[in-house]
């Protein structure tokens, strides 16, 4: 499979991306890792006039922990995260989740920016970057705005970023009780179900929870019903836990194709969800 033809420029900042982006306009896309955009235009489901490497920008590839916020540059490849010891320590999700994420050439080259800013409504990242009540950083021609990561996410592969925007940074607290846990498909390794859970614990009671899942709907979401259920709950009572996390997909038109039903994948929620309880409590 031949992609269409396209020009290639490379960008040597976050300026020169910028301004390429308006020089070329809607016909150009950016390129990160390029897991996502080239096979989707090695089958003709994009073609974009013009490639805007960003890979090369060095401040957007760095993990930064300072005082009680970690950011996370948008350039950062999953096999960092994955191997990163802090992230271990202060995000276990999102570590879980670039651990779970794709194969060791997918880790390797993509990025969490070009993930987040692909919109699939079976990645990992969005439920993650949800729960953890991700800020966004988006940089364009009017300068740097900030988005919470569930304003970030509209829907089938729709984000916010405007057209001369890149996603630059994420950021968030530190959530040492946390997890995510997914059911993977077999050959995309993309979650069918996929939860993120972040706790505050009061002994064994859980004090808040803070819950959101992905592979479901159009696109990752946060289950309040299921946090709102979970106050109080001791995180030792398995039966307490399964009647708190019923219904976890309540309200989301559940996606359904050849390989699981849309039925399937909203029992499924509930299951892995207190699966996710489980794990982040035992942290």
């Amino acid at each position: 499979m031949i992609p269409a033809a396209f020009d290639y420029v490379r960008a040597e900042s976050v300026e020169d991306a910028i301004r390429l982006l308006r020089e070329h306009g809607e016909d150009a896309k950016l390129l990160a890792g390029g897991h996502s955009l080239i096979p989707m235009m090695k089958l003709r489901l994009a073609a974009p006039a013009t490639l805007i490497d960003i890979a090369g920008i060095p401040q957007l590839a760095a993990i930064t922990v300072a005082g009680k916020r970690v950011t996370i540059g948008a350039l950062t490849t999953h096999a960092v995260l994955a191997a990163s010891e802090e992230l271990r320590q202060d995000a276990p999700a999102l570590w879980d989740a670039a651990n779970q994420l794709g194969d060791p050439q997918v880790r390797n080259r993509g990025t969490i920016g070009g993930a987040c800013a692909h919109g699939d409504p079976a990645a990992d990242y969005p439920a993650v970057l949800q729960a953890l009540e991700a800020t966004f950083t988006l940089t364009g021609p009017d300068g740097q705005r900030e988005l919470p990561a569930g304003e970030f996410f509209r829907g089938m592969f729709d984000t916010a970023l405007g057209s001369a925007e890149l996603l630059t940074r994420v950021a968030f607290d530190p959530a040492p009780h946390s997890a995510y846990v997914k059911y993977h498909h077999p050959a995309s390794h993309y979650a069918v179900v996929g939860a993120a859970v972040v706790l505050t614990l009061e002994g064994d009671n859980i004090g808040s929870a803070r819950v959101a899942v992905t592979g479901i709907g159009d696109a990752a979401f946060r289950a309040r019903g299921v946090e709102q259920a979970l106050a109080g709950v001791d995180v030792r009572d398995a039966a307490a836990l399964r009647a708190a996390c019923a219904g976890t997909a309540s309200g989301v038109e559940a996606r359904s194709d050849t390989f699981a039903s849309g039925a399937y994948r909203a029992a499924m929620a509930d299951v892995f969800v207190c699966r996710a309880i489980e794990r982040a409590a035992a942290r």
